[in-house]
């Protein structure tokens, strides 16, 4: 007799249901089953299932499709023998195909369990093309770019996503407390317990000093990264300005990113400098190569569940003369002669960051950008800050719309006036933040034992924070360390000395009573029990009293000299290690006894108010402080009398991404199958304005010593925007799928 037919097609899509199929009785083949995935406990649009769960695709195996059977004819006797021996050919063969299954399902769970489930706690991950490992817990092991191997440890829930198909996958989680990178960040709900990647990507000498202890008997001392580089640049035979790179390349990799959420940290405040993106003609910095290793920090950060704080550390002339600034000395932005254009040339940078971060690759990563670190409020002036704020942040609003979930909360720091001077800052502003920085070692130096100044954090930083969270709203600490006194090694400034020892130039207060007593707390493997256990202590004060914080700094390399750690209170990482920083965070909450409480933010500090809650700053507010401001310091200069640069300058839009073998300075896009609309590093497309950029004609005086220097007068239209015919070919953009072009477009000086 014959049989029914069917046809069966090889491909099909597997989002689409499958074409119509009949079966003869005695076929062993099963219809293919839509959404299964045999291979792991994951469904196949990768949504992540834990051991225990109730999804239906935890299990490895699945129920039969039920398939239609053939009508036979009950008169034909020889139909009826021929169906019972089908039908006892197909239970044998079910039964052969059932003890198959089961064979080759033991294989597959028996080593996955062993080998990835046991370990991880309960958590896997597999690629659904390679079958590799995309996720895993603690006890898990980490393959990095550069072939090397280490063990993640989270005992506190957390896991790692690293999907080769999907680059901006955001699934990952610090620990079970801290929410995933896909879930939004509750300000007030949510407690942040960060860390800085202090002098990574902009060195510091008491961070890291062996970089500039090699240039301390040349013709130009090493102090800050300006004249860091200066030597670097003339040190050819070790490398030149390569050398910072070779920094950059070791002093943080991805291990201490994972180190660090399995601390129990779940944000990393970043700084970077704005030659990560451009710098001119006469600046010795190292160009463009800093942004490579954001987007590294970017990647790592994503991987574990890191949220980050975006900080943009340095200013165009310097915006506090401190050496992190880039060069140490005088304050040229928005001070002195060059300070208009020096603002200028600030806020452009200011606005290509939050046009890369503001990209929906980004947004859940980075939902938190700090506009300028630390600017001298007392010496720029708090009129001239509220004109440059309001301005900034209309830019940048202007990019990124108003209202929660349109790009990044804006931090500004306190700019080491009173937090309490902030409370009635540009009303009707749109998400900003307020950032403190909490140190007790720069005024007068504290003699008293430090098992006495257990509680000082409590009494001296709780109340003010608290009030400005009830007031302003969002207030973190972006810096504070554990460090009772000013030791460590050039910790006030190369060659600068301590207060606590009496070696600082002009200090006359009070001292730790011995000539050699910074000796003791830089030697920090002679350190007892007790002064470990109290600065355990000290460091969970720190915690509770200023709630949401990022403790200065993950690391302190070694002094090239002593081969050791001399400044070792400043360090997150060291002191883990050693046992004088809690291994749980969380112990810190009630330290200070829940004195002064702050109060919930308002919708308004939040942005969720609906209508013409966000970004309402009234006429009132606008006509107090525009911009640019009306005069300058220190010589009262009108702006309409100072130099300024005009706004027809190509914009250097970030590379967005980085090939895993890229080295030097040469960004080479990559991205894989499924990243097609990877980003292109600019968020708003009708943000077309060209950047400011110096005039050939202007003769200009140093952007960086123009402090009191002689004002040449005005030169170029800084009220005028000239818009070119072709505004939009004014960029220089980088696409994931476009071969690499310059970094930077020339810029006449």
């Amino acid at each position: 007799m014959s049989y029914p037919q069917y046809s069966h097609s090889s491909h099909w899509d597997r989002r689409q249901p499958p074409p119509p199929r009949q079966f003869a009785a005695w076929s062993p083949y099963k219809a293919p089953i839509a959404g299964v995935n045999r291979y792991n406990s994951y469904d196949d649009d990768q949504t992540l299932v834990r051991q225990g769960s109730s999804s239906s695709s935890s299990s490895y195996l699945h129920k039969e499709a039920q398939l239609p059977r053939a009508t036979l004819d009950p008169t034909d006797e020889l139909g009826k023998r021929d169906g019972f021996n089908r039908r006892r050919v197909f239970f044998l063969g079910s039964l052969l195909v059932l003890v198959g299954l089961v064979f080759i399902a033991g294989a597959v769970v028996v080593p996955i369990y062993f080998e990835v489930i046991r370990p991880q706690h309960g958590i896997t991950r597999l690629s659904t093309s390679s079958k590799a490992v995309i996720s895993g817990g603690t006890g898990s092991m980490i393959t990095t770019e550069s072939g090397s191997t280490f063990q993640y440890i989270n005992d506190f829930g957390g896991f790692w996503v690293d999907d080769p198909n999907d680059s901006y996958n955001d699934n990952a989680q610090a620990q079970s407390w801290s929410p995933p990178l896909n879930q939004s960040w509750r300000w007030g709900v949510d407690v942040v317990r960060g860390v800085n990647l202090g002098g990574w990507l902009v060195p510091e000498p008491f961070i890291v000093p062996a970089l500039f202890q090699k240039y301390q008997n040349t013709t130009i001392q090493a102090i800050d990264e300006w004249t860091l580089s200066e030597n670097m640049a003339n040190d050819t035979a070790n490398g030149g300005l390569g050398q910072l790179e070779d920094h950059y390349n070791t002093f943080i990799t991805e291990e201490d990113f994972a180190r660090i959420a399995g601390a129990g940290l779940n944000w990393v405040r970043l700084p970077i400098p704005f030659w990560a993106i451009q710098k001119y003609s006469g600046e010795p910095f190292l160009e463009g190569v800093a942004w490579e290793y954001a987007l590294k920090a970017f990647k790592w950060a994503r991987k574990y569940g890191l949220r980050v704080n975006l900080d943009l550390h340095t200013m165009p002339g310097s915006q506090n003369g401190f050496n992190h600034s880039g060069k140490q000395g005088q304050i040229n932005f928005l001070y002195g002669v060059m300070g208009l254009a020096n603002g200028q040339r600030g806020l452009d940078y200011m606005r290509i960051l939050v046009e890369f971060i503001s990209q929906k690759e980004y947004a859940n990563l980075i939902p938190y950008f700090g506009v300028m670190n630390e600017a001298e409020v007392t010496q720029i002036g708090m009129g001239v800050m509220g004109s440059f704020y309001l301005h900034m942040h209309d830019i940048l609003r202007n990019i990124t719309g108003y209202g929660e979930g349109n790009g990044p909360y804006l931090s500004i720091h306190d700019g080491f006036v009173a937090l309490s001077s902030w409370t009635d800052f540009l009303p009707g502003r749109d998400r900003v933040a307020l950032d403190t920085h909490k140190y007790m070692v720069f005024t007068n130096a504290n003699p008293a034992p430090l098992a006495q100044q257990l509680q000082n954090p409590c009494k001296s930083w709780s109340a003010s924070v608290n009030e400005s969270w009830s007031t302003f709203g969002v207030t973190t600490a972006g810096e504070f360390s554990l460090a009772i006194n000013d030791c460590g090694l050039w910790l006030n400034g190369v060659g600068a000395g301590a207060r606590w020892d009496g070696t600082k130039a002009g200090y006359t207060g009070p001292t730790g009573g011995d000539p050699n007593g910074c000796t003791d707390w830089n030697d920090w493997a002679s350190w007892n029990d007790t002064r470990k256990s109290d600065l355990k202590q000290y460091a969970l004060a720190s915690m509770d009293a200023l709630q949401n914080w990022f403790f200065w700094t993950w690391k302190i390399g070694n002094s090239s000299s002593s081969g050791t750690v001399e400044a070792p209170m400043w360090s997150y990482s060291l002191g883990l290690e050693q046992g004088w920083l809690p291994t749980d965070p969380r112990l810190s909450v009630g330290v200070c006894g829940g004195k002064s409480p702050a109060l919930a933010l308002r919708p308004n500090m939040t942005g969720s108010v609906p209508g013409a809650g966000p970004g309402d700053i009234s006429d009132a507010v606008r006509a107090a402080n525009p911009w640019p401001p009306a005069t300058f310091g220190p010589g009262n200069w009108s702006a309409t009398a100072l130099p300024a640069y005009t706004a027809t300058g190509p914009i250097p839009t970030l590379a967005p991404t980085i090939s895993p073998t890229s080295t030097g300075s040469t960004v080479t896009a990559s991205s894989t199958s499924s990243d097609r609309d990877a980003p292109d590093g600019w968020y708003d497309v009708n943000d077309t304005i060209p950047i400011h950029t110096p005039i050939i004609t202007c003769n200009y005086p140093n952007a960086w010593e123009a402090e009191k220097a002689v004002n040449p007068g005005p030169c170029g239209a800084p009220f005028a925007r000239r818009a070119p015919d072709r505004v939009l070919e004014m960029r220089t953009p980088r696409y994931a799928h476009a071969p690499a072009v310059p970094k930077r477009t020339a810029y006449p000086i």
